[in-house]
């Protein structure tokens, strides 16, 4: 839900003037970061090995 949310958020403000490119280029990251977590954790979740 988080990472939907700094979509909207993202999206938002690239639309707005003056460009805030900082407070973008931080948004983006801060949604990879939560992209990369929720994949661990779909791997942890589910391994591809067999127990």
């Amino acid at each position: 839900m988080e990472h939907a949310d700094l979509d909207a958020l993202i999206d938002r403000t690239s639309h707005e003037t003056p460009l805030d490119e900082l407070m973008i280029r931080r948004l983006k990251k801060r949604r990879l970061a939560l992209r990369d977590q929720i994949y661990r954790l779909e791997l942890a979740l589910d391994p591809k090995e067999p127990a």
